[in-house]
């Protein structure tokens, strides 16, 4: 397959004003690539493009308003017609059992997630259909390869990410437009930090919880922007980020039904939402 040229064309980062999404951006924008940066935190994007030279543009979205996504993209596609590769980066966390949490706090973030990452990439699909060869990155999570207790949320969005972007590769087959999914292990991003919890949870036992995921983190977000940047230009269907990432790959597969066996004492502390703080 020809590898994807990024240059002369331009590149649409959602969840761009912070985390990886925002490292993809800085380190495109120093190779001259062209930017459609998206988020909804308005401040921080328009910070952010103003320090990239000219090279972006600021388009300030709620990813989970689909009218406000297909408008969006109308406007990227205005002020950026030759659009060859979209990385959704866009999402959030949830922390909570499945007692602990509402049906409303698990739809926010299947909406954030998962319903987002759909919406953006329906409303562009056309624009990357008319370059000669295109790429779509998803960003899904280790969490899409092994789903821990407290984190049912979290997984099930990202498990439905990975489905999504396996499902549109195979129908995209016979295209120019190819797609992969991104499975980061242990960025440190802050999203835990600052992610969400349900609202039943003891706020000192979520940021306990939060805090021991946290220092299990070990990649640089600018290692895991160049990883994706790679994955992306190598038109790649599937790439693993971080040690973790690869071991818990190969023990999924080795044992689909008894990997939380495995996993279940070095995550004790980051799963536990119940015990009190004494």
């Amino acid at each position: 397959m020809k590898r994807l040229d990024l240059t002369d064309r331009t590149t649409v980062i959602t969840g761009a004003a912070s985390g990886m999404g925002a490292e993809v951006a800085r380190l495109l924008a120093r190779r001259g690539v062209r930017l459609a940066l998206v988020d909804r935190d308005g401040d921080a994007l328009r910070a952010l493009t103003g320090r990239l030279d000219g090279a972006a543009t600021a388009h300030v979205v709620d990813l989970r308003d689909d009218d406000a996504v297909f408008a969006t993209a109308a406007t990227i596609r205005g002020e950026h017609p030759r659009i060859n590769a979209l990385i959704t980066c866009a999402g959030s966390s949830m922390l909570g059992t499945l007692q602990q949490l509402t049906m409303e706090e698990m739809r926010w973030l299947a909406d954030v997630n998962l319903w987002g990452t759909v919406s953006i990439t329906k409303a562009l699909l056309p624009a990357l259909l008319d370059e000669p060869a295109a790429h779509i990155t998803h960003l899904a999570s280790v969490y899409a390869l092994a789903a821990p207790a407290g984190r049912i949320p979290y997984a099930l969005s990202k498990f439905a990410v990975r489905g999504f972007s396996e499902a549109l590769r195979h129908e995209l087959e016979d295209t120019t437009v190819t797609v992969g999914a991104v499975y980061p292990a242990g960025v440190r991003t802050g999203i835990i930090l600052h992610g969400r919890y349900a609202a039943t949870i003891d706020p000192a036992v979520a940021a306990r919880a939060a805090s021991a995921q946290a220092a299990m983190y070990h990649t640089e977000p600018r290692d895991a922007a160049e990883r994706i940047i790679r994955a992306t230009e190598q038109r790649r269907a599937r790439t693993m980020i971080g040690r973790e990432a690869r071991l818990i790959d190969l023990l999924t597969r080795a044992a689909p039904s008894g990997y939380w066996r495995v996993m279940r004492k070095p995550l004790r502390e980051a799963t536990d939402t119940t015990t009190p703080i004494s």
